[in-house]
């Protein structure tokens, strides 16, 4: 099975996403000011990657069957009805962005916050930079089903270590899975596809 592999530049900043992902409701000067500062910081550290094959898929009775692996989860069957293949990939903005929050986290609570929320809405916009890319190229004529990550509705969390397995992440990206499964960097996402015949 093929695992390839891409670089994208930046997505284009979504002030209001990253307002959102920090609580903030009613944005004052500072808080605005804050957001700037942590923008302009942390945008020259971070890095655009993902990883991602294709994979055949069938769905008997809630258990779904990629072939390297198989996982019950009928949130994940309800999902993936009627696709005969997948997309895994898994995505990461890179480790900068940790190291800048770690910096924070104690001599500026409100900053490490704020590059936090600006952490969230980069590794999104990276997976739905990628998620339009593959729908315009590679599956053009197709539907792209919502994707999909372990831990998400009944989909165990565990199931990340399959993706991680046969995607090579370490190798391929320079993203790792502890013990605890949590990845790292932290700005990282692992995810399902699930591609359908119009």
């Amino acid at each position: 099975m093929m695992i390839y592999t891409k670089t994208y530049v930046a997505p284009e900043i979504n002030k209001r996403e990253i307002m959102r992902y920090a609580g903030v409701k009613t944005p004052t000067e500072e808080i605005v000011a804050l957001m700037s500062e942590a923008v302009e910081e942390a945008s020259s550290t971070l890095t655009y990657k993902v990883c991602y094959g294709e994979f055949p898929v069938t769905i008997s009775e809630g258990m779904v069957d990629f072939g390297f692996a198989r996982v019950r989860s009928s949130d994940l069957s309800k999902n993936l009805a009627g696709c005969e293949k997948v997309i895994l990939f898994a995505a990461t903005v890179g480790v900068g962005m940790d190291r800048l929050i770690a910096r924070y986290g104690v001599r500026s609570p409100s900053r490490a916050l704020m590059l936090q929320a600006f952490g969230a809405e980069r590794i999104e916009a990276l997976c739905d930079s990628f998620t339009e890319d593959i729908a315009s190229s590679l599956y053009a004529g197709y539907t792209l089903m919502p994707r999909f990550s372990p831990g998400y509705g009944d989909l165990p969390l565990e199931f990340q270590s399959e993706i991680f397995r046969v995607l090579d992440c370490p190798k391929k990206i320079g993203l790792s899975l502890n013990e605890s499964l949590l990845m790292s960097p932290t700005k990282s996402v692992t995810a399902i596809i699930g591609i359908k015949s119009e």
